[in-house]
């Protein structure tokens, strides 16, 4: 399962994707707002939007970028490593 991650603390980006292979996810995280973020996006079937750490612009450039497509999305005000873990339970068929 592939996991894009939107949002976020810099010093959180190791500890995301950690817990991501945990539960057998591959992981990019995205914290600021880049150039070609919409073409490094990709094709990932859950999308996570930490949205007390980023822009309504960033917001609005992820989800853009998987309309039309089968991506989950969730929403989290908080960019805690025990919300993505609540949102991995959520999505991943064999925890862990």
């Amino acid at each position: 399962m592939s996991v894009v991650i939107v949002g976020g603390n810099d010093c959180m980006i190791r500890k995301y994707k950690e817990l991501c292979e945990q539960y057998r996810c591959s992981a990019k995280v995205f914290t600021h707002m880049k150039t070609d973020l919409k073409r490094k996006i990709g094709k990932p079937d859950l999308l996570v939007l930490f949205t007390g750490t980023m822009s309504h612009k960033m917001a609005r450039c992820a989800i853009s970028e998987t309309k039309g497509l089968p991506t989950r999305i969730e929403r989290s005000h908080s960019s805690s490593v025990s919300a993505l873990k609540n949102i991995l339970e959520t999505h991943t068929s064999d925890n862990r």
